[in-house]
């Protein structure tokens, strides 16, 4: 299929990964339309540097309504999928919005999808709904088994999709990335906390004993693998979007500590998250055969990272001052 010249709506295009996508794509021939409604972690902000490139709809996706307008007037042929619910801790104190949005947000896609006869859909889903791996790596193949309830939405998400692309031969993928970090993360996720914390010299919430591993992706890798996938990917396939670099979470901590010269004594471990995932790990090679590979290496773009924040510390400060009470629920002694 040629690409050019082709329509893309992009759901959850003001979040943290959505925006690089688009970012990426606004500087390619696509037509770009952006869909979002904006919640406590969205931030047309992060889309200030292409906002004369991509056209923007504050909309609900559980509005079915909303996004069948916007489909008759933009006649997209493409749709990315971001918008999602997306932290852990905040499921576990209440997941019925994840499951609204997550679940009947993307029903709602879907449906509207069809009855427009999209071209492609790719759905952003994550490394969380293949749980927890002691040893190995896991492969696309690998069972679905969610341990917290913003897992367990995504899950849902995967089979709902699944079940379209057999049922009604829908023409979707599925890319499960690991977790990112970069510019512009919203501050309720762990690089950007450790880097406030630090910054103002406050103690560091670490869950247990910081044994937990996640694999890290930077946020401008994890968007081109996206791209790559939407233009070289196989219809009814699903791709594993990882790095293969590893960190136990008190490393990290400590890398972190290192490059903003501040004392490990900021470390404060906290009660273990519940049904706290061990390790992440995967398998991509498969998304390697179709031309991508990460670029950043991870020291640097800690690096990168941090020197961002710091530099925009007036809008870290500003998403912080609604976070405190938030903080004070999830993170206790």
């Amino acid at each position: 299929m040629n690409y050019e010249q082709r329509t893309i709506l992009v759901t959850g295009g003001a979040g943290f990964i959505g925006s690089e996508f688009v970012r990426q794509i606004s500087l390619r021939s696509y037509e770009v339309v952006v869909v979002d409604k904006i919640t406590y972690a969205g931030d047309s902000k992060r889309l200030k540097d292409t906002e004369r490139r991509y056209k923007f709809y504050k909309v609900d996706i559980c509005n079915k309504a909303g996004i069948d307008e916007i489909f008759k007037k933009e006649n997209p042929q493409i749709v990315v999928h971001f918008a999602a619910a997306t932290h852990v801790d905040r499921s576990i104190i209440d997941a019925s919005s994840f499951m609204h949005t997550n679940v009947k947000g993307t029903q709602n896609l879907l449906d509207v999808s069809r009855e427009h006869k999209i071209r492609k859909f790719i759905h952003i889903s994550t490394d969380e709904v293949y749980g927890e791996i002691k040893k190995g790596e896991f492969t696309e193949e690998s069972p679905l088994k969610p341990n917290s309830p913003y897992a367990a939405s995504k899950a849902a998400a995967d089979l709902l999709i699944r079940a379209y692309i057999r049922t009604y031969n829908f023409p979707a993928i599925i890319i499960r990335p690991c977790n990112n970090y970069g510019p512009w993360q919203y501050p309720e996720k762990f690089i950007p906390v450790i880097i406030y914390k630090a910054l103002k010299n406050e103690k560091i919430p670490v869950y247990g004993k910081g044994k937990n591993i996640r694999e890290w992706l930077y946020v401008s890798d994890c968007a081109r693998g996206i791209l790559k996938v939407m233009e070289k990917g196989k219809i009814g396939e699903v791709y594993n979007l990882g790095s293969s670099r590893e960190e136990a979470n008190f490393n990290l901590v400590k890398k972190i500590l290192k490059v903003l010269a501040k004392p490990e004594s900021l470390i404060k471990f906290v009660s273990d998250r519940p049904g706290h995932d061990w390790r992440y790990s995967l398998d991509s090679s498969k998304i390697i055969r179709l031309g991508w590979k990460p670029n950043t290496d991870f020291e640097a773009g800690i690096e990168e990272t941090v020197s961002w924040y710091m530099k925009n510390l007036p809008w870290l400060q500003s998403k912080v001052k609604h976070l405190r009470n938030y903080w004070k629920k999830i993170y206790k002694k």
